[in-house]
């Protein structure tokens, strides 16, 4: 039986949490195969030998990719992609994990039904740390969202990237669109990010209001850990916000330009960002950024502030709003 969809899974030092992430596929069911691969970026704690264990007992179905050395997420994602035998591929990296048995079947049944449907991806909960679903958090996709879109579930990939941030490991695509990405995608401040605006310009993306899985923060080594260690450092959270904007700019050049006022307006919370952090707050308050501004709530208002004025005081307020 042919193999419809490859499930592509990172590791790095997730002893923790990456039996979660491999129960939560294997106790998939579905009408079709699936086959797990995991990138084990050669870990120095007992991540690999756990997933050797679930290989040894699975052996039809897990595959692990690795090396001698190790290849940092980026490439480790990249060679999974080029393992990978499936025409969709779905993503549940290390930390995270999918807590709906049918999540697969729900996506498969309806990319297949609609062959234009490049991306698909639903809601998740948000846990912190080692905690479990029954301690989760709220949905990461909130209907008070200004983009989220209340009248359908689909989405172009401007709209796409106004709507911000949605969980990695809901995506499933259709494999052939990032087979051979675009160079810019390899650099990419967020590897993610590029890869569902790719995907999805070449058809559309279909959004799944149900939390069929968890998104995990707080953990050691990820990219959020490291940029929380950023925190305060202006210099960096400048060139982070760049790497948006040049993400942005990249991907609206090879999009022949078809969503650019949608990009241009993703572009502005980053833009307006770095002119509060370079200190250029008269240019941040003129005419062009005034609909920006409009737009936030008095909550949304504090953060930005917060980012710009106090940004460690604010990292220390939401850490003890959590613990309470």
């Amino acid at each position: 039986m042919t193999v419809l969809v490859s499930v592509n899974c990172i590791t790095y030092n997730q002893e923790a949490y990456i039996r979660d992430a491999i129960e939560s596929v294997l106790m998939q069911i579905t009408d079709f195969q699936y086959e797990l691969l995991i990138g084990e970026d050669c870990s120095t704690d007992s991540t690999l030998q756990i997933v050797e264990e679930y290989a040894k007992e699975y052996p039809d179905k897990i595959r692990i990719i690795t090396s001698e050395r190790n290849v940092g997420a980026r490439q480790n994602s990249v060679r999974l992609q080029r393992e990978s035998k499936g025409k969709y591929i779905a993503i549940c990296e290390g930390d995270d994990y999918w807590i709906d048995p049918y999540k697969l079947q729900k996506q498969v049944d309806y990319m297949e039904a609609n062959p234009t449907c490049t991306l698909c991806f639903h809601n998740a909960f948000l846990v912190r740390g080692a905690k479990k679903e029954e301690e989760k958090k709220p949905s990461l996709i909130k209907k008070s969202n200004l983009y989220y879109n209340k009248a359908k579930s689909n989405y172009n990939a401007g709209e796409l990237a106004l709507l911000g941030f949605i969980p990695t490991s809901s995506f499933i695509y259709r494999r052939e669109f990032m087979d051979h990405p675009p160079e810019w995608y390899y650099t990419a401040v967020v590897g993610d990010n590029a890869l569902k605006l790719i995907t999805t310009s070449h058809g559309y993306a279909h959004f799944i209001d149900d939390n069929l899985g968890v998104y995990r923060i707080e953990v050691k080594n990820s990219m959020m850990d490291k940029w929380k260690k950023e925190e305060g450092q202006k210099e960096k959270q400048i060139a982070r916000n760049q790497g948006y904007i040049e993400l942005l700019d990249n991907f609206n050049r090879y999009s022949n330009y078809i969503y650019d006022n949608q990009i241009k307006k993703a572009k502005v919370p980053f833009e307006v960002l770095n002119l509060g952090l370079s200190g250029n707050r008269k240019r941040m308050k003129s005419e062009e950024y005034k609909e920006y501004f409009s737009s936030l709530n008095r909550k949304e208002r504090f953060i930005f502030a917060g980012n710009i004025y106090f940004p460690k005081s604010l990292s220390m307020l939401v850490r003890l709003k959590s613990f309470l």
